[in-house]
């Protein structure tokens, strides 16, 4: 079912005549271009509707020619409606009012007065073909600019510069980076979320991204040692067998029609097996990925289905140890997307499932 279709089933199961979408990830899932200009707002500067007919495409004059020419790229010029408001004269959630009858149902995903509020994600999954090819993409180059980064790394850098080389050969390709996290050896083993700061390295890093191009997201972490502690190698290999437990189950939860609970206890028996029993209750474990950094997140009750083809970004910590990476969940395979063939690996065996995966290993580089 493609995009279209999913939103003309929409539209007749809610009983609506319209549906519009502002916020920056869902209007890139129909449109896959960009709306963003100011990145503290909430919705971007157009917004794109379906009727079940015609596609309109709303913005102010400003941003006008720019949108139609640079931003639409999965719509035919031809079938879509372009509409301007000044800019002086109205607010792009005025102009989406304006154009919803008074006798007509509509949905945002922007809260407007008199339109329904929606919620997007389900209509974002399962991923189409070319969704899927341009994560494969993504993936790999998001995987490429975070090791050249890595490969460079000196004990003796701060974390804030870890995080500014990051940004840039991020940017460099043309992939934005909504969180970029860099903890050395200190605070690696003291927060989970190691925001970055003007602290050194020291003996090793973690580096964690969340990465995006025209609304798809890839996380990843990579691991560099200098002067590793003892530990580091066991608590690395224990995370990668939960992240391996947890693609495993998430292939099987999405074709026995299973939810993301199902998932879930899948990881909290492999962090148990591995001996590391309570590990996850000090940091969330992932979920599902797509047109935002998780689509859902996985709790032990989580009643979400698990669907394929479907992106996955599961990220379990042992203190001080994580593994992290996307991947391409479909019937037949787990296709991992943020790695290369430049970075060492090791086989991660899956607790309780027939699932061997090469997982990134911890780069050693001398001090």
């Amino acid at each position: 079912m493609d995009k279209r279709e999913r939103l003309e089933a929409y539209l007749e199961s809610n009983g609506l005549d319209s549906v519009w979408f502002a916020r920056p990830n869902s209007f890139a899932w129909l449109t896959g271009g960009s709306n963003v200009i100011d990145r503290e707002t909430e919705s971007g500067v157009a917004a794109v509707g379906y009727d079940g007919t015609d596609v309109r495409v709303v913005t102010n004059n400003i941003e006008a020619d720019r949108i139609a020419a640079e931003e639409l790229p999965d719509l035919d010029a031809e079938d879509v409606s372009l509409e301007t408001y000044s800019w002086h004269a109205s607010s792009l959630g005025d102009a989406i009012a304006g154009r919803v009858g008074t006798d007509e149902r509509a949905a945002a995903d922007v809260d407007l007065p008199g339109l329904e509020r929606i919620d997007p994600t389900p209509l974002r999954q399962p991923l189409t073909e070319q969704d899927r090819e341009r994560y494969r993409t993504l993936g790999r180059e998001t995987a490429a600019a975070v090791e050249s980064v890595c490969r460079e790394l000196r004990a003796e850098d701060t974390e804030h510069e870890v995080a500014s080389a990051l940004r840039v050969a991020l940017t460099a390709r043309d992939i934005e980076a909504p969180v970029v996290l860099v903890g050395g050896a200190e605070r690696a083993q003291e927060y989970r979320h190691y925001t970055p700061t003007t602290a050194e390295l020291g003996d090793y890093v973690l580096v964690s991204v969340t990465t995006q191009r025209a609304g798809l997201h890839a996380s990843c972490t990579r691991t560099v040692a200098f002067d590793p502690p003892a530990w580091l190698e066991e608590r690395h290999a224990a995370a990668t067998r939960v992240e391996t437990t947890a693609l495993a189950a998430t292939q099987q939860a999405a074709l026995e029609g299973e939810s993301a609970g199902t998932v879930f206890s899948a990881i909290r028996d492999a962090y148990d097996v591995v001996g590391y029993d309570g590990e996850w209750e000090y940091h969330h474990q992932g979920g599902a990925a797509g047109f935002a950094g998780r689509e859902w997140i996985a709790t032990p009750d989580h009643r979400a289905p698990v669907i394929e083809p479907m992106a996955y970004a599961w990220n379990p910590t042992v203190q001080g140890a994580k593994s992290e990476g996307t991947a391409l969940v479909t019937a037949e395979s787990v296709e991992e997307l943020t790695t290369t063939d430049r970075w060492p690996t090791t086989t991660a065996t899956a607790v309780g499932y027939e699932l061997e995966l090469e997982r990134p290993a911890v780069l050693g580089l001398e001090e």
